[in-house]
């Protein structure tokens, strides 16, 4: 048996790709840590695995802060400046010094923790990237090679022109191959599998049918987002509460749902809900198109009326709108009336849900995570 790290950079959207892995890998009797931000050590462990925090605490409490302007420019600068540049330089020295220790035979992380992937080629070890941009089009070679080669030289490794760190030894993607923007093939190195491949659909919440027979839209901005999100939770809401559907809205654990006052009988809001319990019985999903929740819409062949925010939320949404798969409004202009036409359309249109069939079956027919870790230990071996 083997000792497999796990490592992410950023937040919970990051954590969850790598869960179906290290829980096959703990299944097989391997042995398995995650090494990440001390914020995130509580739901790594609360997921049921060894977590060890990599630096000390950083900031205050979130607040809440207007919704900005969508600048896909901005995003990419953001993601460089932060992703690039600031965050492997802060990780590789104290993820060297935690392998020092824990000596892994191998390290697996996310597709944008690159100081994972410095310091596994530093320390010579096999590394396996988990994508977590469901369209493939935010990880880009011309768009971080100057930032991470100048992170390279740095740390004493040769220059990397075309950026093949990312993909040398192992990719696993999540994702049906045919939602990933043709103009970034994922690489020969790359396995896709389906991380849902053996879960089983649940009954809905007994409190999700309070209009017997109606549909069930569910509307969530993830679990980062949230904060950040201005009034669009209200404004989505005014609209879709006018939809003859039972209507189930989570705003995340930093918001409490009694901000928005009493609701209508056929409207629920919560905290957080598991989305895997609710898409197989949604005839809609409203999201900001984060790559977690494009991923269960696919999974589930339901369609997305997308808002995006920021990140590779704009590329998801590009996407599904390219494909037939929905729809996606401007968050900061959309108003209720807007969410609500463009919320009645999708339900009602089956041309969305014939296009989402497509990639679903083509989804549940790839293998599932015990044979994506497979591919790991032959890696290894």
């Amino acid at each position: 048996m083997s000792r497999l790290l796990f490592s992410f950079m950023g937040g919970h959207g990051h954590f969850v790709p790598l869960v179906p892995i290290a829980r096959a890998a703990q299944t097989a009797g391997h042995t398995v840590a995650f090494a990440c931000g001390p914020a995130l050590v509580g739901a790594v462990e609360a997921a049921g695995f060894s977590a060890y925090p990599l630096g000390a605490a950083t900031g205050g409490a979130p607040e809440r802060s207007p919704l900005r302007q969508l600048d896909p420019a901005r995003e990419d600068d953001e993601f460089r400046e932060r992703f690039a540049g600031a965050a492997p330089r802060g990780k590789v020295p104290l993820l060297l010094a935690f392998c020092a220790e824990w000596r892994p035979d191998v390290i697996l992380c996310d597709e944008a923790d690159f100081g994972s992937l410095l310091a596994a080629e530093r320390l010579d070890l096999p590394r396996v990237t988990v994508n977590v941009m469901a369209a493939g089009s935010f990880v880009r070679a011309d768009l971080l090679s100057d930032t991470l080669n100048a992170v390279r030289v740095a740390l004493g490794l040769e220059p990397d022109p075309t950026l093949a760190m990312l993909q040398r030894d192992l990719v696993l993607s999540p994702f049906p191959p045919a939602f990933r923007d043709p103009r970034y093939p994922l690489p020969p190195t790359a396995f896709s599998y389906n991380p849902q491949a053996s879960a089983r659909a649940t009954a809905p919440p007994v409190w999700a049918g309070m209009r017997p027979k109606a549909p069930l839209v569910y509307f969530s901005l993830g679990t980062v987002f949230n904060l950040e999100s201005g009034d669009l939770f209200d404004r989505a809401l005014a609209g879709l509460q006018a939809l003859p559907v039972n209507l189930i809205v989570t705003v995340g654990h930093e918001i409490d749902p009694l901000e928005f006052g009493r609701q209508p009988e056929h409207v629920r809001i919560e905290r957080y809900v598991p989305q895997n319990d609710l898409l197989p019985h949604c005839s809609l999903i409203v999201t900001h198109g984060g790559s977690g929740s494009v991923a269960g819409a696919l999974t589930h062949g339901v369609p997305l009326l997308i808002l995006p925010m920021g990140a590779d939320q704009p590329h998801n949404a590009w996407r599904c709108e390219a494909l037939g798969l929905g729809r996606w409004l401007d968050p900061v202009a959309a108003t209720p009336a807007d969410v609500l036409s463009a919320a009645a359309e999708l339900i009602a249109d089956p041309a969305y849900r014939s296009a989402l069939a497509v990639l679903r079956d083509d989804f549940a027919a790839l293998p599932g995570p015990d044979a994506a870790l497979e591919r790991v230990e032959a890696l290894l071996r």
